[in-house]
């Protein structure tokens, strides 16, 4: 998450307030869902682990190795604030409940930050200033956006969902998926009326004068 340095801390804290107060600090809620594997909740307590030491403060409701969160292979929602790109999490695809915050100075650095690196498969932006809206829209590519809140964009039955560049290639959703997932078969029919043969061999005077107009043509 891009956002102005000023608003770090202060946005860092109403996300946790928000993450108890939705979520608790209980393993056993069944709203936490479990990572799929030991082997990747290692992985997310390494990434923890690689932001913690190059600097960022790490913000949880728990700690990830409580034998409690952990024998369920429940991660808590950890946000990572004054995220670097350094850092492994900024590098990686997460897949858990890791949020990186990371303060730019405005929306050109945002902006530049964001384009230097292979293209998203999805954008979400948060606010309420349309012409800031609209040039961070023409000014970045994504498979899809969504404008404040996350994910919906993905939902649209009348809206391609796919990804551009790295982040995948063609679309689906209605007609967009069907062109994506079938095979068009091209047949052409030659009529008995067609030109075609002026152009078989053996060439003589007509191909000559053919190629002579298009000579004065080009």
């Amino acid at each position: 998450m891009l956002l102005p340095q000023a608003s770090v801390q202060p946005l860092a804290m109403r996300l946790q307030g928000h993450m108890l107060q939705m979520f608790g600090t209980d393993p056993r809620n069944p709203d936490y869902t479990s990572i799929v594997s030991d082997r990747h909740y290692t992985r997310l307590e390494g990434l923890v682990a690689d932001a913690a030491a190059k600097g960022a403060t790490i913000m949880q409701p728990a700690a990830p190795n409580d034998p409690e969160w952990k024998a369920r292979r429940k991660f808590p929602p950890t946000v990572i604030v004054d995220a670097t790109p350094e850092m492994a999490v900024m590098q990686e695809e997460i897949f858990g409940p890791l949020l990186p915050v990371m303060g730019v100075r405005d929306a050109t650095e945002a902006i530049a930050f964001i384009n230097r690196r292979d293209r998203p498969l999805a954008l979400y932006w948060f606010g309420t200033d349309n012409a800031a809206r609209d040039a961070v829209l023409a000014r970045t590519v994504s498979g899809g956006v969504t404008i404040n809140d996350c994910l919906f964009h993905f939902a649209q039955a009348y809206q391609p969902m796919g990804g551009v560049g790295a982040s995948g290639t063609g679309a689906y959703h209605g007609e967009w998926g069907f062109k994506t997932l079938t095979k068009l078969k091209p047949v052409f029919y030659r009529s008995r009326f067609n030109r075609l043969a002026d152009l078989y061999p053996p060439y003589g005077a007509k191909i000559a004068r053919l190629e002579k107009l298009m000579r004065l043509l080009s």
